[in-house]
């Protein structure tokens, strides 16, 4: 027996040590502090799932280099850090420096972080003892321990960042450590500079919440990662989504005061209200947006804080409405609250007269150089429809092609019978091929649903998609298709119609981002292109809604017309057409389009300049390829008296 004892002592000893992650670490041996925590006592990551996956990727064993979380205030952000500083002076020891924005910054995070991590945690006081009889020199700022060392760093000293070196380095506070550099450096250089000299181990993570918005070096780094975003399930259909401000609602009663708050799911419209939170959160996970990114990135708001550990729903939409008027007030809100950036509303705000002044020299009905694919989108009226055909290049740039209105009751088939010729009609392309609408999303609202649902069931024209504009905020740019047909058992049929829902919220979003940013860009450098053959009223269509911050979705302004949004709006809905999916295409992608368009071309030189003028003998309708796919034959026009019939021969 003492044999067998003093083999398997030994054994003990010699075996490897079995690799621990930062949440294993934290849940054995943190001891959270009652000077810094609502709940003093031992750490256990099941208060806080969210946080396992950030502190995790972070672990020796985690192949993760860099990582990126973008938190709202009391999210846990600090103890993210300091559970990683505990592992890595336990687990996997090493030099490690912590760089904060000042030197009060600092200090804070010394005293309510740091010391108790220090002082409480056991595990932590014997890796620092355990050097003490051999090191006095620990100071305030800087600890030796088993290993490795600990350096604490703020910006106001520069020097010394440049001269410490660090296998793992944390950023508390990206956006103001990077806005406080006095030497005008890059941050991301610098801070990359100080953990070169571990090649093939080291660690960065950058954490905080975002401040101003083109300025933010953590939104931008986000932006390069992964993007991973925490969804959890809908507690009436288990549909997995991530709980974003769009789906955040509140009602206020007589006084002003918020009486109700809920979140609303995108699948199936539900409310779900707060008290489903926890467990929503408990069953949830990270969802990366492109895994294939190598920066590991997280996103949350305070829509995820969990009961007892932050306020509460209905608090921070009354502190959202009390907001409304104070700039400064909504500012803080968007980046401590939200964890968004701000954007000045200076730079959002998009006038009309600034739009019709970018406008360029290209002729309507005429796709420029940049064109790549084409799409349209319908707004149908009693007695018009509204049609705008928009062409696509790379990087989702746009240029507006045609904006007219076909006049006609769509109850008649005279109207439809001009959208077949208008949509099918060839499109010159600069480069000298010619080019045909590759899809189109048609508004089924209104009083002439039938009428829509019946042109795109005939498919005249190439990829017809029936839609509606969703009622939630949430809701995605278009939704998937449901079957609107029945046949006569009562059952969905399936050469039946699609009908399809478009998130016209986040599509306005999208393009008065686009404008916006564009009016300080130059020509050649432009997402955004109109040509100067638009009418006026376009224009003023095109901005006749604004964003109202307090109901959270868009209004019409007084006056204004809003069918050219509208129509564009359908049009960005329908480059995002199963089968066209434009927004996910990758640079080889619209490579290969432009160069089939190439090959199709007639001009073995294709143009360099914007505007080509139509030579004075060019036919109306320019000549077909051989082997480009020929439209299908429609219906001609009869005079008005005696509208023609579509397909099947029979009036709508």
């Amino acid at each position: 027996m003492e044999v067998h004892g003093l083999f398997h002592t030994a054994a003990r000893a010699i075996q490897p040590r079995r690799p621990k992650t930062v949440s294993q670490w934290a849940d054995e041996h943190r001891i959270l502090s009652s000077k810094a925590s609502t709940l003093p006592g031992k750490w256990l990551t099941a208060r806080s799932p969210m946080l396992r996956e950030p502190m995790d990727c972070m672990s020796a064993s985690s192949p993760v280099r860099e990582m990126v979380a973008v938190l709202p205030i009391q999210f846990g952000k600090s103890e993210i850090e300091t559970n990683v500083i505990g592992y890595t002076m336990c687990e996997d020891p090493g030099p490690i420096m912590v760089v904060l924005p000042g030197e009060v910054s600092m200090n804070k995070f010394i005293n309510q972080k740091l010391n108790p991590l220090l002082d409480e945690t056991q595990a932590c006081i014997d890796a620092l003892t355990s050097t003490a009889s051999r090191n006095s020199s620990n100071t305030r700022g800087f600890k030796d321990f088993a290993g490795g060392q600990l350096y604490m760093e703020h910006t106001g000293n520069a020097k010394r960042l440049k001269s410490t070196s660090a296998r793992l380095v944390l950023v508390d506070e990206y956006d103001s450590v990077a806005s406080s550099l006095p030497t005008g450096d890059d941050p991301d250089a610098l801070l990359d500079g100080r953990n070169s000299a571990f090649p093939a181990t080291s660690k960065r993570a950058s954490v905080g919440t975002p401040e101003i918005k083109g300025l933010s070096r953590l939104e931008a780094k986000y932006e390069k990662s992964d993007q991973r975003q925490y969804h959890v399930p809908c507690p009436h259909c288990d549909h997995m989504h991530p709980l974003a401000w769009e789906a955040f609602h509140w009602a206020v009663g007589t006084d002003g005061r918020v009486t109700r708050a809920w979140c609303t799911c995108p699948e199936c419209g539900a409310d779900i209200e707060e008290h489903h939170k926890d467990r929503m959160v408990d069953r949830g996970e990270w969802v990366a947006r492109f895994p294939e990114r190598s920066i590991r990135g997280y996103r949350a708001s305070f829509l995820y804080y969990r009961f007892a550990l932050g306020p509460r729903w209905a608090e921070m939409a009354q502190v959202w409405v009390d907001a409304q008027g104070d700039i400064a007030a909504i500012k803080t809100f968007i980046n401590d609250r939200r964890a968004e950036a701000w954007e000045d509303p200076a730079m959002r705000s998009v006038k009309q007269n600034a739009i019709a002044e970018r406008a360029e020299p290209y002729r309507l009905r005429f796709a420029p150089a940049g064109v790549l694919v084409i799409t349209a989108g319908v707004d149908t009226q009693d007695n018009r429809l509204a049609v705008q055909i928009v062409g696509w290049g790379r990087g989702m740039a746009f240029w507006v092609i045609d904006y007219i209105e076909l006049m006609g009751d769509p109850a008649d088939d005279a109207v439809w019978v001009s959208l077949t010729e208008l949509l099918n009609k060839p499109i010159a392309h600069a480069w000298g091929a010619t080019m045909r609408v590759e899809a189109v999303a048609i508004d089924m609202g209104g009083h002439r649903t039938e009428a829509v649902k019946d042109y795109a069931r005939r498919r005249l024209v190439r990829r017809p998609m029936a839609i509606y504009g969703a009622k939630h905020n949430n809701a995605p740019v278009l939704g998937k298709g449901k079957l609107s047909d029945v046949d006569w058992r009562g059952r969905s049929d399936k050469r039946g119609v699609m009908i399809y829902q478009v998130g016209t919220v986040a599509i306005k979003h999208w393009l008065f981002g686009r404008l916006s940013t564009d009016s300080d860009r130059e020509p050649d450098q432009r997402l955004t292109h109109f040509s100067d053959e638009l009418e006026p009223s376009y224009f003023a269509g095109l901005v006749s809604e604004t964003y109202d911050p307090r109901k959270n979705t868009f209004v019409k302004r007084r006056g204004a017309r809003n069918e050219p949004l509208d129509t564009w709006d359908y049009a960005y809905a329908a480059a995002h057409h199963q089968e066209l999916r434009l927004h996910r295409w990758t640079g080889a992608d619209w490579q290969r389009a432009a160069e089939r368009l190439q090959a199709r071309a007639t001009d073995p030189e294709p143009p360099v300049i914007a505007h080509v003028p139509a030579p004075a003998n060019t036919p109306s309708e320019p000549l077909q390829k051989i082997d480009e796919p020929q439209p299908a034959p429609v219906a001609r026009a009869r005079p008005a008296t005696r509208p023609a019939p579509l397909g099947l021969g029979r009036r709508w």
